[in-house]
């Protein structure tokens, strides 16, 4: 079984090697071939690397440009409807979306009075286990944040005792994520696979500042299809987060489109459908399609 093919089959590309990990809008293609080559050019000599184990070790040669099988059998992909990619050409009958795939196994989470005293709304902050590693990143971050009105919950991650949390804040080295992002109003997020779908789950808007990977093709889905807004974690100007911040929160349309995303993909949860396919596969032993 392939599981999520490179975390969702991104975009319907067209002949030729896949354009994952594009920031660039669907819309305009205009830098997409130059793209392509320049991924295919730094990727060469690790494909041919990998692709030789991959056939050392028994199995069938790489797709061109590609780090992983498509299975004949099930193939999984998780990605909300609402967000995925238009396709001209279907995928194979054997690839189903997961809308989301989010646990229920997270202990519960109270939120302390005082971030709720105050003028402002809840702002959760996690940029994956990776991101907030970064100290100097982290702590631009907890110091712009300092100085808004919101209250911030904060996943401090492996660095937590070099990070100082300010008076408006509350956050631990682990957080029970799925169980904090019900009750805040927005989510700034390094746009991970996990953290966005969390996110539509819940209906929360999001703030992405993208550090690498899979998180280029969501922090690019999300900002044009109007689900949050997108900044460069080392470019942007300190005013404009609290700007993003803002323009999300004062949007009530969105807050209603995303709690109807939430209220679907919470009546129909991944985690079933994903259960019943791989039944499924177990029972039949063929393609499940």
């Amino acid at each position: 079984m392939g599981a999520d093919h490179v975390l969702q089959p991104t975009r319907d590309e067209g002949p030729g090697p896949a354009a994952h990990f594009l920031w660039l809008p669907s819309s305009d293609r205009t830098h997409w071939d130059e793209f392509r080559a320049r991924y295919g050019e730094l990727h060469e000599e690790l494909h041919a690397d990998f692709d030789a184990f991959c056939r050392a070790a028994g199995a069938p040669a790489l797709p061109e440009g590609e780090f992983i099988h498509e299975s004949p059998y099930l193939n999984l992909y998780v990605y909300p409807e609402e967000a995925d990619y238009e396709r001209s050409r279907p995928l194979p009958s054997n690839w189903h979306r997961l809308d989301s795939c989010v646990r229920a196994t997270d202990a519960p989470f109270q939120v302390p009075d005082r971030l709720r005293s105050g003028s402002g709304r809840l702002v959760y902050l996690s940029l994956g286990s990776l991101g907030s590693a970064d100290v100097p990143l982290m702590t631009r971050l907890i110091d712009l944040l300092a100085a808004t009105e919101h209250g911030v919950i904060v996943s401090l991650g492996p660095q937590h005792e070099q990070l100082a949390l300010a008076d408006n804040m509350a956050g631990a080295e682990f957080l029970p994520q799925t169980s904090i992002l019900p009750q805040v109003d927005v989510v700034i997020t390094h746009g991970g696979n996990n953290t966005v779908t969390e996110s539509f789950q819940f209906g929360k808007p999001m703030v992405a500042l993208p550090l690498f990977w899979d998180q280029y093709d969501n922090a690019q889905r999300i900002a044009e299809l109007g689900f949050g807004a997108r900044l460069d974690p080392y470019a942007f100007e300190d005013p404009d987060l609290e700007a993003a911040l803002g323009r999300l929160l004062a949007n009530d349309g969105l807050r209603a489109t995303m709690g109807g995303v939430a209220g679907r993909l919470q009546q129909h949860p991944g985690t079933a459908k994903a259960a019943s396919l791989i039944g499924r596969l177990a029972r039949e032993r063929g393609p499940v399609i």
